[in-house]
């Protein structure tokens, strides 16, 4: 669903026109009037001092941008799959990633009897519609933290957070001891494209 114009309902831009990070960056919110407030609030979710054996980290395949609306499915999917089965501190879940880049839109009308008002001026610049966060190919998106009998469940949960990422994921596991001193084990890319 789109958001109310002055004629009627404006469809929202395809998720796909602002995947690729094109342009100099739009973030200085001082200046820019009625920038939206991100979607996602709750950068961290469960206990940060725990006995926690695993690691596991979201890594980004290529650059691109994320929607604060794609973040938060993210970080809801992940919470979800942990919460259930290792309750509200039995792991400890952190999205490193912040949408400071404000999304704009040409708005047009585009409903029966706006004629000559749906082609619009070209090359506009259009009104703040949303945020999204840039991250470069390496970029660590999310991480999560699990003790040792919950390895299985952090490979889903990452594997679930990676599907509503509208850019290509893998999912990188470390025992905790040794994720300071050695590389990550990488499980492989998971080739998760948005529509």
């Amino acid at each position: 669903m789109g958001s109310s114009g002055l004629l009627g309902p404006v469809p929202r831009v395809k998720g796909r026109n602002y995947r690729p990070a094109s342009g100099s960056t739009y973030t200085r919110k001082e200046y820019i009037h009625g920038v939206p407030p991100p979607k996602i609030t709750k950068f961290t979710m469960g206990s940060a001092t725990g006995n926690y054996a695993y690691k596991a980290s979201l890594i980004a395949l290529t650059d691109g941008q994320i929607r604060h609306s794609a973040l938060e499915a993210t970080r809801v999917a992940a919470n979800k799959v942990l919460q259930d089965e290792l309750g509200e501190t039995g792991y400890f879940l952190k999205v490193n990633v912040y949408p400071h880049q404000v999304l704009r839109e040409h708005k047009l009308a585009t409903q029966a009897g706006a004629d000559r008002l749906s082609r619009g001026m070209q090359a506009a610049f259009g009104s703040p519609v949303g945020t999204a966060a840039r991250v470069r190919s390496g970029d660590d998106i999310m991480t999560i933290m699990v003790p040792e009998t919950a390895l299985g469940l952090v490979k889903e949960a990452t594997k679930r957070g990676a599907s509503k990422l509208p850019i290509p994921c893998k999912i990188e596991i470390q025992p905790l001891a040794q994720a300071a001193a050695s590389p990550a084990q990488s499980s492989g890319p998971s080739n998760v494209e948005a529509e």
